[in-house]
């Protein structure tokens, strides 16, 4: 079952179309994958299907029904597309387990529990994930070391349930071995069921886990396949992975 379909989807600033005819479907419970240089559009795309940015044409449809091409950023949220975004935006002057509330706002009832039972449930989900979280819950989050405040950046996300929850440059900034434990912790995530979208630099680590890729080049998909076979091939290799393995 597909959870998110794009078709066409084209989007410009002013005169520059930053993506051109983009389509991708992401099915219930993978890893896909959104590779690229910079400026190759990927943050784009992910801003234009939570609604941040407007499309000029094309399609974003959850799980076969809903349109989400001009619903405001909150509906969206509420239909259950939740982004972790880049550079985290933890809220300055929040505790730790204040900035994980934060992301019960968007928090529906698709579980059949009361909001309550539901943050309730999640909070002990993202402790468990994230016990780190759990011992700083009381601290001040503009505190926390870069890979705690990712680690919140993502638990702050899964609070609000979602059915597509939407990675924007996890790794950014990152020491080796935290990319290490935040990529083993997103594939966890899938494991539990989750269904992600990930846009990545690490694209090798990246498509060590995902179960399929495409790869964006000036805003249209140049490449795409099961992340399987790509991470094989030689040309994207040299091309965006640096010819790095390791």
């Amino acid at each position: 079952m597909s959870m998110l379909e794009i078709k066409d989807l084209t989007v410009s600033y002013g005169a520059i179309e930053a993506l051109k005819q983009v389509s991708l479907k992401v099915d219930k419970g993978s890893i896909v994958a959104i590779l690229g240089a910079n400026g190759a559009g990927k943050s784009t795309l992910l801003r234009t299907i939570s609604g941040v940015v407007r499309a000029k044409s094309g399609s974003i449809k959850l799980a076969g029904q809903t349109e989400l091409l001009g619903l405001y950023p909150y509906k969206i949220a509420e239909l259950g597309l939740i982004q972790s975004p880049e550079g985290r935006l933890i809220l300055q002057g929040l505790t730790t387990e204040e900035n994980l509330m934060v992301g019960t706002y968007a928090l529906k009832n698709r579980k059949g529990m009361s909001k309550a039972a539901q943050t309730h449930a999640n909070l002990e989900q993202v402790f468990t994930l994230f016990p780190i979280l759990k011992e700083r819950r009381r601290q001040q989050a503009n505190t926390l070391s870069g890979g705690e405040q990712q680690m919140l950046a993502i638990g702050r996300a899964l609070m609000a349930s979602p059915s597509v929850l939407l990675l924007d440059e996890p790794s950014l900034g990152l020491a080796p071995l935290i990319i290490r434990d935040i990529f083993a912790i997103i594939q966890q995530l899938k494991e539990a069921g989750n269904t992600i979208l990930i846009v990545e630099q690490n694209a090798f680590q990246t498509l060590k886990i995902a179960d399929y890729a495409y790869v964006l080049e000036l805003g249209r998909v140049s490449i795409q396949g099961p992340a399987s076979e790509l991470i094989h091939d030689e040309t994207l290799v040299e091309a965006y992975l640096g010819g790095q393995k390791a």
